[in-house]
């Protein structure tokens, strides 16, 4: 298994300045890789606190490759439904070659309506536009002289530069929330998989990686690519009962930030988001006590969390596993505290049962 950390931010000008955000983030990427975390991962929003400090993530990780020399950069994802591919492509391009190899690209379809409306862009063609836009940066990264003839873009021929450093092209993951046919689709075309298992069943999750993996096989990829992001709210604390209180706050911060992020959707309907509209009752009943008896929030001392990543595993198999460490705008020595008790009590565990396999 390999761990990183995902630095989602969820606050805003009322609470904290974006320099300070970023500042205070930038140092948890440098104390990522001093401590031995295998990737910093962020997200593409906009408006709300609910991300919105995060409008790109390729200038945040460059920032954070300038500052580092090992940690894998993952975008936790970019949104090809706002961005021409051509424009996208060549962005990405660049920081592979800023961080000399070490990108990781996470695509997302996007799933806030105010979002789509900044942007003109119906929610409808979401799925068309996540998947040509995919499929474009692919090319275009891979290819010389590519022309394309998309529903939603035409170019070519043309030949990218820079070319990226890995290649043929960084590795792909996409993310998906719901829906077993994108984790299907996602195993055939040989990307990497990103999902977030608070908002599903454990039972629902290992079905969808089961169908993955599945299709994965079935067209012949290399196993060893495979890779699967789950993310996970983190918070630890050498006392239990205090991990529980403060990891409640913070919780409770993040869910207000995403019911008013997804509040438009009770008055929004999109056949390529069926069901959404039930997603502000189920943010406004999370229940933070439930989640963390259920293995789907890493909160309390290092003994339990390494006892519950341990149950992860054995859920979900071999998984690379993203910590929020700055939910719910956290201080900065509480990210801290967290990303070292775990790299001292959980990163080890995994170390050496690793080092133990490559021996036998």
């Amino acid at each position: 298994m390999k761990f990183g950390i995902n630095l989602f931010p969820t606050t805003g000008p009322a609470e904290k300045s974006a320099a300070r955000h970023f500042e205070e983030s930038l140092r948890l990427v440098e104390l990522a890789e001093e401590l031995g975390f295998h990737h910093v991962k962020t997200v593409e929003h906009y408006f709300t606190p609910y991300g919105g400090y995060s409008p790109d993530p390729v200038v945040f990780l460059a920032a954070a490759a300038a500052r580092t020399s090992r940690i894998r950069l993952v975008t936790g994802a970019v949104i090809p439904a706002f961005t021409h591919p051509v424009q996208l492509a060549g962005r990405l391009a660049m920081l592979d070659n800023i961080s000399r190899g070490r990108l990781s690209v996470g695509f997302g379809r996007g799933f806030l309506p105010d979002e789509f409306a900044a942007f003109q862009v119906p929610m409808d063609e979401s799925r068309d536009r996540f998947t040509e836009g995919v499929e474009a940066c692919r090319r275009l990264w891979s290819e010389e002289d590519v022309v394309w003839e998309g529903r939603f873009h035409r170019f070519g021929p043309v030949t990218l530069l820079p070319r990226p450093f890995q290649r043929p092209h960084p590795p792909i993951l996409v993310a998906t929330a719901l829906s077993p046919e994108s984790c299907e689709a996602a195993g055939a075309a040989g990307h990497g998989l990103m999902m977030v298992p608070s908002i599903n069943r454990t039972e629902q999750v290992r079905a969808m990686l089961a169908r993955y993996r599945a299709a994965w096989d079935d067209a012949g990829h290399d196993p060893g690519d495979r890779d699967v992001h789950l993310s996970y709210n983190c918070y630890l604390a050498e006392d239990g009962d205090v991990a529980l209180e403060r990891g409640r706050v913070y919780s409770e911060h993040t869910n207000r930030a995403l019911a008013a992020a997804v509040e438009p959707w009770t008055r929004t309907r999109s056949d390529a988001y069926r069901g959404y509209e039930r997603v502000v009752e189920r943010v406004r009943g999370s229940d933070f006590g439930k989640q963390v008896r259920d293995g789907k929030a890493l909160v309390g001392t290092p003994h339990e969390v390494l006892d519950r990543v341990h149950a992860i595993r054995g859920w979900f198999g071999d998984v690379t596993i993203s910590l929020q460490v700055i939910s719910g705008n956290m201080p900065f020595e509480e990210s801290q505290r967290s990303m070292r008790l775990f790299a001292e009590h959980v990163l080890p565990a995994f170390d050496q049962e690793s080092a133990a396999v490559t021996a036998g």
